[in-house]
C-alpha cells in the first residue's frame, strides 16, 4: 500500500529520475559481493547506494536531481574494476581510484541517456561523480560531505579492525579535511561507539 507521503514523493520525481534510479539499482543488485546489515544480506554496492541516497536526503533534502543521481551511482558496478588488476602500491591505488571515477561516470551516463536526460544534465552528473572542483563547486562539496558521512557511519569500523591507531588517525584526518563545516557538524551527531568517538577526537585534537 502506498502511503500519502510516498504518493507525493513519487509525484515529485520525474519519470527519467525514477527510471534511472531503478536501472542504477538493478546494476548494483548484480554485485556478486554481499554485506550483512542487521541480519539481512544485501548486494554490497546496492547497500552502499541506498546509504548514500538516504544520507544525502537527510543531510540536504533540497539536493538537485543531478546530485541525487550522483549519490546513488557513486559506486555503480564498482566490482567490475578490481583493485587487484592494478599494481599494489600507492601509484597503482591512485590510478585505480581515478579510473573508477571515470568508469562510474561513463556507466551512469549510459543509463541517463537511455532515461532521456539532456547532454547538459548528463555532463553535470559526470562532473559530480568525478568529484571535480572539490571545495569550489558547492554540489561537488555536498556529494563529498555525504561520501565522508557514510564512510564514518558505516565503514569506519572495518578500518578500525584492520589498522593501528596512527594509521586510523591519518585516515580520519584526511576524511575530515575533505568536509565542509556543515559536514563536520553532521558527523559529530553520528552515534559512534565510545572507542571510535575517542579515536576521532584524538585524530582531530578535540
Amino acid at each position: 500500500m502506498v502511503t500519502p507521503n510516498e504518493s507525493i514523493l513519487f509525484q515529485m520525481k520525474t519519470i527519467p529520475f525514477l527510471n534511472a534510479s531503478a536501472w542504477i539499482d538493478a546494476e548494483n543488485e548484480a554485485d556478486p559481493n554481499s554485506e550483512i546489515y542487521e541480519e539481512i544480506t544485501y548486494p554490497k554496492e546496492l547497500l552502499y547506494s541506498d546509504r548514500m541516497y538516504e544520507r544525502l536526503m537527510s543531510f540536504e533534502p533540497n539536493a538537485s536531481e543531478a546530485v541525487q543521481i550522483a549519490a546513488k551511482a557513486q559506486h555503480i558496478c564498482r566490482w567490475k574494476v578490481a583493485r587487484e588488476s592494478y599494481p599494489m602500491d600507492r601509484v597503482g591505488y591512485l590510478k585505480w581510484r581515478e579510473d573508477l571515477k571515470k568508469f562510474h561516470a561513463k556507466t551512469t551516463a549510459e543509463i541517463l541517456e537511455k532515461a532521456g536526460y539532456s547532454e547538459e544534465f548528463i555532463a553535470r552528473v559526470s562532473f559530480l561523480i568525478e568529484k571535480k572542483l572539490l571545495k569550489k563547486d558547492t554540489e561537488t562539496q555536498l556529494l563529498e560531505d555525504v561520501i565522508c558521512l557514510v564512510f564514518l557511519e558505516y565503514y569506519l569500523e572495518p578500518f578500525v579492525q584492520k589498522h593501528d591507531a596512527e594509521k586510523l588517525k591519518n585516515i580520519i584526518l584526511k576524511t575530515w579535511n575533505k568536509m565542509s563545516e556543515k559536514g563536520h557538524q553532521e558527523a559529530l551527531k553520528i552515534n559512534f561507539s565510545a572507542t571510535n568517538f575517542q579515536l576521532i577526537k584524538d585524530a582531530l585534537g578535540l
